[in-house]
């Protein structure tokens, strides 16, 4: 068996969980979730917990076994303690500004560039920060991490001084600039 796959899911007091047919709700404090989880999987909820099982051990049902119990671990995770990502804008005259559900960047580009953040996602801006956090917080683990991805392709770190923005935290190792005469 999967060693993911057996552990059961804990699901805590504030949390609702249903399963009808291949669909399974999550709803919480911070949000519901549903998902169409793969047929072949069976779902068992007990009192307190979720277990997921295999009907068989075929190359592709062990690798949605885990699967299935990783995505429902994070939505029960999602809708009651929720994700978050951040982000720093590192760079001289590069700044966010939000505006209710829009950020927008000014990036060393021509022009302001405008991102619109989707439902179930959230931005707190810290403007006093040096470098400059952006703190996205929402449900929904891939959503959050795309939206985190999405913000840092507007402008990725620079590969000789660093400048962009980039996961709070990270590390880059820069390249080296031209080495002049001697």
């Amino acid at each position: 068996m999967s060693r993911i796959g057996r552990k059961p899911v804990e699901i805590p007091k504030s949390v609702d969980v249903k399963v009808e047919g291949t669909l399974i709700e999550v709803k919480g404090p911070k949000g519901e979730l549903r998902w169409n989880f793969p047929s072949s999987m069976n779902l068992n909820i007990e009192k307190d917990s979720i277990l997921v099982s295999r009907p068989d051990d075929t190359k592709q049902k062990k690798a949605l076994h885990g699967l299935t119990r990783s995505l429902i671990a994070n939505m029960v995770e999602g809708v009651s303690e929720g994700y978050k990502k951040e982000l720093e804008i590192v760079g001289i005259g590069y700044k966010v500004e939000p505006k209710g559900k829009t950020l927008v960047f000014s990036l060393g580009y021509s022009h302001p560039v405008e991102f619109i953040l989707p439902e179930g996602v959230s931005a707190e801006v810290d403007l006093k920060a040096r470098p400059m956090k952006i703190t996205l917080t929402g449900y929904d683990k891939q959503l959050v991490g795309q939206v985190a991805a999405n913000i840092q392709a507007l402008r990725r770190p620079d590969a000789y001084k660093g400048k962009g923005i980039r996961y709070a935290g990270a590390r880059l190792k820069l390249k080296p600039g031209k080495a002049g005469k001697k």
